[in-house]
């Protein structure tokens, strides 16, 4: 397995060449999906790249997994005017009657089974035991008439047209108190765990506030603020209710379900 620094060095070195290509070609030039951690590497490395645009897009508005797109175009502006190089494809058992129930890992299992690298996978979402599959054009084809079975069922998969993506994500309502809105705290009250389990989570560089890293126990969250944990979850924080008699706050959180 390759040293975490230098999958780092190597991921900085292609995004400054990227970078540096489409700047130099007038052209866009995209990543592979990045995940938050990755994201969070080009931010801090954005200041030694060339004045040009950059967006990021998942396939859809809240999609945590991103193509980073490195547009050299003047004429370009917007990321609404840039062909990202995503499909998006459906997962569905044939018999829905018999099939097992599905989650994430199942899906995410029996695709990089196939032999396929994650880099080329964005997100994974599931409604109603179907799945709906993030992939770069690249490898889009070859999961759709290669993925025939997820855990012990038979499945279809087919792309589909972004514009027929039709998911709204389901959330877990959870309530909890807490001494302060500190973020060690909205985890522990989440996740149902101990605040000391949390620490090691957060300087461990494994929880995202909007998309970034933040290393600080202390850290104040506000109100709509959406949360990730590599390997627990995410979650919006919806904000507090009231203040109880020992003078604790309320506070309710949205899990992704």
């Amino acid at each position: 397995m390759m040293n975490p620094d230098k999958e780092e060095q190597i991921l900085r070195r292609r995004m400054l060449d990227l970078a540096n290509n489409a700047y130099s070609r007038g052209i866009c030039l995209f990543t592979d999906f990045l995940n938050l951690n990755e994201q969070n590497i080009f931010i801090h490395l954005k200041k030694e790249m060339p004045r040009i645009e950059y967006f990021t897009y998942g396939g859809f508005c809240d999609a945590e997994r991103k193509i980073l797109c490195f547009c050299g175009n003047d004429l370009i502006v917007q990321p609404d005017d840039i062909d990202f190089p995503i499909s998006c494809i459906k997962v569905e058992p044939l018999n829905h009657k018999f099939s097992d129930n599905f989650n994430h890992r199942d899906f995410l299992g029996s695709i990089l089974g196939l032999g396929i690298d994650r880099c080329k996978l964005g997100d994974i979402l599931i409604h109603e035991n179907e799945g709906f599959v993030f992939a770069h054009n690249s490898i889009s084809s070859f999961i759709a008439e290669q993925l025939t079975k997820v855990k012990h069922t038979m499945v279809s998969a087919a792309i589909i047209e972004q514009k027929d993506f039709d998911y709204k994500p389901k959330f877990q309502e959870i309530t909890g108190t807490v001494s302060s809105i500190r973020l060690d705290s909205i985890l522990s009250v989440a996740f149902h765990c101990s605040r000391s389990s949390i620490t090691g989570l957060i300087e461990g560089g494994k929880v995202f506030v909007g998309g970034k890293v933040i290393l600080s126990n202390s850290y104040s969250l506000k109100e709509d603020d959406v949360v990730s944990v590599r390997g627990l979850g995410k979650f919006v924080y919806a904000g507090t209710s009231y203040l109880t008699k020992k003078g604790r706050y309320s506070v309710k959180i949205l899990l992704y379900a």
